[in-house]
């Protein structure tokens, strides 16, 4: 029997987040993001949360050296920027240039206008197969509730009514 857990995975509703972070460059501060749906509570006291990164995403490398980011939790606004956010880091650069974001107090790492947000610092990190899971620290909150939120499940991005 041969597994196939990507398939089997689909089939469980996930919601979708965006992680922001940034590098400090010669020309200014870059800013990146990347759409991640592995992301989780892990402990309220002290308040950590954690997410999975793929080993060889570009966004990795730069939230291990920055070691801080944000997380915007995504409603149905945000059907157009996850696809968006889904290309090389210049398309996922040009994505951030459409949305209303502005830098976390705590990090500085753009928070989008989203029904959640978290700023975090690297707590820890763990190599995983293909992905690292990122232990954060959550240094800051807030956002308010004003859509139904955006979930992917079976391959497609769905809105969650409360219907």
């Amino acid at each position: 029997m041969s597994l196939d857990l990507s398939a089997t995975m689909r089939t469980f509703a996930t919601g979708l987040t965006v992680v922001t972070t940034f590098a400090e460059t010669e020309g200014g501060r870059r800013h990146d993001a990347v759409v991640v749906r592995s992301f989780t509570s892990v402990s309220l006291d002290p308040p950590l949360v954690s997410l999975a990164v793929r080993r060889d995403s570009d966004v990795l490398a730069t939230l291990l050296d920055t070691r801080v980011w944000a997380v915007s939790i995504l409603d149905v606004a945000g059907v157009d920027l996850a696809q968006a956010l889904e290309g090389d880091r210049e398309e996922r650069a040009r994505a951030l240039l459409t949305c209303a974001t502005s830098p976390g107090p705590r990090t500085g790492a753009l928070v989008l206008d989203a029904p959640g947000w978290l700023e975090c610092g690297l707590h820890d990190r763990h190599d995983t197969g293909d992905h690292t899971v990122l232990i954060g620290e959550v240094l800051a909150t807030g956002g308010r509730y004003r859509r139904p939120p955006l979930v992917a499940v079976n391959g497609t991005l769905r809105v969650l009514s409360e219907a």
